[in-house]
């Protein structure tokens, strides 16, 4: 038997968000998303070294920044069962309106986000063919 090359569970890309407050990151996508812990581990000092946490049936991953990992931000397509509803919840949870809710002529319907990080959740939800 061979050893995998990835986690069971792991698609090919997993996004690696490395955050100015990981803690608050960490509060927003559970609050928002209904992120759901796999690993958390601190430094000695407290700060998140490494965070791993479901979001639907995706990985995402995520630190604080240090000196030598500068916190940067990113845009993720996130697709959601009710785009309306998963940006009301988003914005609740600490969430700034990007843009509403609206259909796309690209065939969905989708609503923009950013995180207390800084990083873009793009929430979307096919439209009927």
């Amino acid at each position: 038997m061979s050893t995998p090359y990835r986690p069971e569970g792991f698609s090919a890309i997993t996004p690696y968000l490395i955050a100015p407050d990981a803690a608050r990151l960490i509060q927003f996508i559970i609050e928002a998303f209904d992120a759901k812990e796999k690993i958390l581990v601190h430094d000695d000092a407290g700060k998140v070294r490494h965070a791993g946490f479901l979001i639907g049936d995706s990985n995402i991953e995520l630190a604080d920044g240090n000196p030598q990992w500068k916190p940067m931000t990113a845009g993720l397509h996130l697709y959601v069962p009710d785009t309306d509803a998963a940006y009301q919840k988003a914005i609740a949870a600490g969430g700034t309106s990007l843009y509403e809710p609206t259909d796309m002529p690209y065939g969905e319907r989708s609503g923009g986000v950013m995180d207390p990080a800084g990083n873009h959740w793009y929430l979307a939800t096919l439209l009927p063919s």
